[in-house]
Parts: structure tokens; sequence; C-alpha cells
């Protein structure tokens, strides 16, 4: 204790020059103090159970010097709560009013989060947390890096993942129990947006991904939800741009994220980071603009590294956290009043976020030792050198013995001794009516995404141009035999490796789907029908255009059904191609490493096609079995082969002819039974359903581990806690 109380004056006594003494505070010219008064509005919920009232007492000094906020922790209340220093925006004439929303209350107690690591859950993330956030208020979750926020907030919206186990209690309205699909919004700290959608055209098809119901009542909350994030003026702007089309900022797009977990009108929202990469000037649009939501009745919950003094004082509650151990929970002036009173009190001139961060922030023990040899202008630049782990042993202490610890227990106990209304599944979409939103929604991305999917086209059929070329003018003869099938190799392995152009596209889709399914808007089975379905159209449409181009210029066997045979093998092809580049971006979701591994597969494939040696005489261990036999180039080859040759003959001499299949013996092996080329397309066909079921298992397994796709927990709407 000796060596706290010593080191906690050297802090007061360093700062002194910027500081005022340990009951001081900023002055009330600042921006985040509140107006006397503004503690008493009343604010009515409809989803809130009936409590008594809180007597807050709340005395401004006359010089403006100082404020003293206590709070006695009698009957705590959802009727009286802070109303901010910012008041929301007025209103345009003619605006339309947002409709409240029913809020809910939500507390947890003696919340412990443990993450697995090698043998056993032993490192604990968070460490018996205790708080409660209230309808109609902000509530933040603030700490340095890797303090444990980001696992509590999903601790709370029962989205932690595998390797994490919880223990505690969470009460929502009074019960303990988990919230079904509709009653919350969570929105991740980077979340993946369609580019070529405009705003509202994003919004509403997450709207027929996720609400049940008539279109004219989705098309109505996508327009409370764009005028909640106040994205009117952005609503018909594309997302992320598109050709000459300029995108949104980051601001701007991140409102739009958070704008869609409003669309289901959730009871709480939980927000991970709402100011990543966002400046001052958007940082302060953002949270006035969750402020105004606020108001609306929503419980927001939501982590922040670090913020400016106008958007601190825009919080109601603040849960402050250092290496998972609860350092502060309260009124956001109440956590001035307890750093002040442990002996750190804030600088006039600093802004309070920063105050805290610094006192419980580890890491400004490395510049500590930095600066101990330097000196500046004024001297030593010790002024913040103090042991940090001195520190967050003090404001522990101090916040447990406070009169802010004593009133949150029993703001816990009020919350939970008695049940409130249970919050109702909103019901979910058919899985038919998703697979067909997706559909149409892909087929829009595709038609307006030029760079992935038409210049493919393009490439294509220059691709198709230029082999055509050069193999063209062979004629029928006996000599073009060994020709030809050199241009049908090139042309289906070369297309196949053309194929990798739109692995950027694929990983984009895939990122998609993980946002989407971790809030339940989609699952694995319902995105894949979904983009095969939307694929078919432009995979035919290159099949159809590169197979005419290639096949007339060749000259191959001039008949309908041959030629439509040749499209068809073609397109299978393709498909078996997508199905390949979905997989190996599932597994490696970075663009270097999977076009190196594709081009890897795509040559080792062509390799054991059987052109460049004939199969019967590759070496057996490894590239005839299995390398062969799961090369879809071989399949593919065959069949075109096949549909050329079979049933054809050349003549030796004047007397003497072979058939087609024995003009290809010592190129190529080839089956002289006429329904081979269909037993092959068959085989392509399986190939491309074993790769869509390959992705299935993927999407499910590996993507869930490595994008952090949680597994949700199951509802038990009627589950009450013991007493």
């Amino acid at each position: 204790m000796e060596e706290i109380q010593s080191q906690s004056d050297h802090y007061r006594s360093s700062s002194s020059s910027a500081s005022s003494p340990a009951s001081r505070v900023p002055s009330s010219n600042f921006f985040y103090l509140r107006k006397p008064g503004s503690l008493r509005q009343p604010i009515s919920f409809e989803d809130s159970p009936d409590w008594d009232d809180t007597d807050i007492e709340v005395k401004v000094d006359e010089g403006g010097d100082s404020i003293n906020a206590a709070t006695t922790p009698v009957s705590p209340s959802l009727s009286k709560l802070n109303s901010g220093s910012l008041p929301s925006p007025p209103l345009p004439e003619g605006a339309v009013i947002t409709r409240k929303i029913a809020g809910a209350s939500i507390a947890w107690k003696d919340l412990t989060v443990t993450i697995k690591g090698k043998r056993k859950y032993s490192d604990k993330v968070v460490k018996s947390s205790n708080g409660y956030a209230l309808p109609g208020t902000m509530t933040v979750i603030m700490g340095p890096a890797k303090s444990g926020k980001s696992t509590l907030l999903r601790a709370l919206a029962g989205r932690l993942p595998d390797s994490a186990r919880m223990y505690g209690e969470v009460f929502v309205n009074g019960t303990k129990m988990c919230m079904p699909y509709g009653s919350y919004g969570f929105v991740d700290r980077e979340t993946t947006l369609i580019g070529t959608l405009t705003v509202r055209e994003f919004l509403y098809y997450s709207a027929l991904l996720q609400l049940p119901g008539f279109l004219c009542q989705k098309r109505s909350v996508v327009e409370d939800a764009i005028d909640s994030m106040s994205l009117g003026d952005y609503a018909n702007k594309l997302i992320g741009g598109h050709c000459y089309m300029k995108g949104l900022r980051s601001g701007e797009r991140r409102r739009v994220s958070i704008a869609r977990e409003l669309v289901m009108r959730p009871h709480i929202l939980f927000i991970d980071e709402p100011l990543y990469r966002l400046d001052s000037v958007s940082a302060l649009l953002m949270m006035v603009t969750l402020k105004k939501l606020a108001s609306t009745g929503c419980t927001l919950i939501f982590t922040i590294y670090q913020s400016s003094t106008e958007v601190f004082g825009l919080f109601d509650r603040i849960c402050l956290l250092s290496n998972g151990n609860t350092l502060f929970f309260g009124e956001t002036l109440a956590c001035l009043q307890h750093f002040s009173n442990a002996g750190f009190p804030c600088p006039i001139m600093q802004s309070p976020s920063d105050h805290f961060l610094r006192a419980i922030n580890t890491e400004f023990d490395r510049i500590i030792a930095m600066c101990k040899s330097w000196q500046d202008d004024n001297g030593d630049l010790s002024a913040v050198n103090m042991d940090t782990a001195v520190a967050i042993r003090t404001l522990e202490a101090t916040y447990k013995s406070s009169t802010d610890a004593a009133a949150l227990e029993t703001m816990i106990v009020k919350l939970t001794e008695k049940e409130g209304p249970s919050l109702k599944s909103k019901g979910m979409v058919g899985n038919i009516t998703r697979v067909a939103v997706l559909t149409w929604r892909s087929l829009l991305i595709m038609s307006r995404e030029w760079k992935y999917y038409w210049l493919r086209l393009i490439l294509y059929m220059l691709l198709a141009l230029c082999i055509g070329t050069v193999f063209s003018g062979l004629g029928h003869t006996l000599s073009s035999v060994v020709t030809r099938v050199a241009a049908i190799f090139v042309f289906v392995s070369f297309t196949s490796l053309l194929s990798i152009a739109g692995v950027p596209a694929q990983i984009k889709e895939i990122k998609i789907y993980a946002c989407e399914e971790s809030n339940q808007h989609s699952g694995a089975f319902i995105f894949l029908l979904g983009q095969l379905f939307a694929s078919i159209p432009f995979l035919f449409l290159i099949s159809i255009s590169s197979s005419l181009v290639f096949y007339f210029l060749v000259g191959l066997r001039d008949e309908f059904s041959m030629l439509m045979y040749f499209v068809l093998n073609f397109f299978t092809c393709l498909l078996v191609n997508e199905g390949l580049v979905l997989a190996v971006t599932s597994i490696w979701q970075d663009i270097f490493w999977s076009i190196l591994i594709l081009v890897s597969i795509q040559v080792i494939m062509m390799l054991s096609a059987g052109f460049l040696r004939i199969r019967s005489a590759l070496p057996g261990p490894i590239w005839m079995y299995p390398i062969s036999y799961i090369a879809f180039h071989t399949y593919s080859i065959q069949g075109l082969l096949e549909n050329e040759y079979i049933e054809t003959s050349f003549a030796v001499g004047q007397v003497r002819t072979i058939s087609g299949n024995q003009a290809l013996q010592n190129v190529y092996d080839i089956s002289a039974d006429r329904n081979s080329k269909w037993k092959n397309l068959l085989v392509l066909f399986l190939i491309a359903v074993a790769y869509r079921v390959l992705v299935f298992v993927l999407l499910k397994l590996y993507v869930r581990k490595n994008l952090f796709v949680p597994k949700l927990f199951l509802c038990n709407q009627h589950t009450k806690h013991s007493r």
C-alpha cells in the first residue's frame, strides 16, 4: 500500500501543471459535461418492467471548476437516465419521424470467459465482469488493446467462438436466457458490403433475407433504417464504387453496416468498434447518429478504444477494462470522479478517454523506459512515468470499495429479481425465398461487375480466337489427328487455367456469406444454391460464345448435335472449374495464395491428362493412380475426342481404312463405345457436384473457424434462472 500511495502521489504531482487537485475534474465549459437537470428527463419503454425511481443528486460548483456526482444506490430505475450532452439535431419540416423501438434491459453477473490454450481452458480473457445496459442508453466498453472488450461484447450477444467458454449469468429483461432471432443485432469490426449495390438496394436485399412478410412492409423498414442512420443523401449511391462512379467513404460505409442490422428493428444492438478507421469528424457524426438511435428506445452496447472529448460526452455508461479486469462501471462523469478519487485526476486540456487509457495501458511502460534518458525543453519527459501495474491495482482497489460498485450490485439485483416481458423471435424467411433472393442479387452483381465477369467473358473469347486461328485449316485427313488432339487439349487446359481470374470475386462472395451466416441471414446450402443458379447463365454465355469461335475456326465436325455436345462438355468443365476455385478460396482467404495453389493444381492435372504422355504409359503409383483419374481434363478431352472421332474412318491407301479409335490409339486413350462420351460427361458432372459438396463442408467447418463465424447458442425461450 505504501508503494501504491507513493506512486499515486508522484503521478498527482507530475501532472499538476495540467490538472486540478484530486477531487477536481475538468471544468464545466467542456463539451462532455451535462447541463444541470438533464439527469431527470423521463423516458418510458414498452418492453421494460416497472422500476422504482433512483435518487440522483447532481451538484455543480458555482465556479464551474468541478462536479460532484453522487448516486445513492436505492431503487435503481429505468425511467431516469442520462440524456447526453449533445442533443439530437432538430428534424427539418416534413421529415419522417423514426418509429419508437421497444428496448430491453440486459445485465451480466460474474461473467468470465476463457479461451482454449494448448492443453486446457486456462487463459482468462474476461474476469468476473458485472454490468448492465438499459433501453434508450449507450453503454460503452472501453479499454486498451487485448483488454477483453470484444470478447465481453460477444459473450453478451452469445456469439463466442467454439474455442471459448463462458461462465456467469446474463439476464435479458430479468430472465436468464439468450436472445432469439431478430431480437438483437450485432455489427462486427470489419463487415463486408456489396460495393456494386446502392445503399437502398443493399438494405432491401438484406430485408428480403431477414424479414418474412409482404414486400411493402420490408420497404418501410428499409426506409426507417436509412433514416435512423442518416443515410438519406446516400441512399441511391453505390456503396463501393463501380466503373467511373465514386463509392461511399468509410464513415458512410460503417453506418450502412449498422443499418443492415436495424432492418430487423432489434431491441438490443451490439457494435464492435463503431469508430474503427474513422476520422474525428466521421466519428462524431457516427456517435450523434447512434445517440439519435438510442433516443428511439434501442439499447446500445458497443466497444471503443479511444474517443475525442465530444464523443466521450455522448456516452451514458462506461465499462472500463484492463487485462480482463473491470476497473470501473458506471456513469461517465462518475468515471472521471473515480479516477480523481484514486489519485489520477484528468488534466483539463486532455480527453478523458486518452487519460483513462494512459493510466491503464501497459504499453506505456515501454515508452517510459525509452524516455527516461531523454530531456525536453521543459526538463524531464517522465510526467507519465508512473508504473501502469500500480495504477491498475490502485484503480481496481478503489472501485471495489466505492459507492459505484455498490450501486452496480443494487441495480443488478433490481434488474434480475423481477422478470420482464420475454423477447420473441420475429420469424425467419423460408429457404426457397432466400435462394431466390441470393440468386437474383448475384445476377445483379454479375451484371455490374465488369472487371470480374464481363472482362472474363472477353478474355475467354480472345483465348478461343487465338487458339482457333493457330490451329485453323487442319482438314479431316489422318495426318491432322495429332494436331487436332493438341488443339482440343490446349483449349480445355488454357480455358481452365483462365478460371483463376474469378478468384477475387469468389473471395468476396465467401466473405459476404461469412458475414450473413454469422447473423443467420444465410446458410452454406442456401449460399451454394444461390451462387450456382446465378453463375449458370454467365457460364453458359462463356461456353457457347467461346465454343462457337473455336469450333468453326478449327473445323470440327459440321453437325449440330456434335456442336451441342461440345458446348455442353465445355459448360460442365466450367462448372467444375468454378467449384475448384470456390473450394480453394474457401481455404486460402488470400488472392496470392489462392492463385498460386490453383495454378499448381491446374498444371498437375494438365500433366496427367493423357496428352503429354498417354495415360497407359504414365507411372502407376502417383500419376496414373490417382491423379489422372482425379483430373477433370482427362474426361473433358476424352469426351470431346470421342464426340469428334467415334463412328468415323480414315482411308489408308486405296483399299484399307481405319476407324477413328484406331487413328487415336497412339495419341490418346479413348473408348470405342458410342455412349462413352456421355459417360465422360456424367463423370464431369459428378466431379462438379463433388467440388460443391467439398465447398459445403469447408463452409461449415473451415470458414467458420478461420473467419470467426461463431456458433450461435440455441435459445430456450422459457428458461428461467434459479433463485
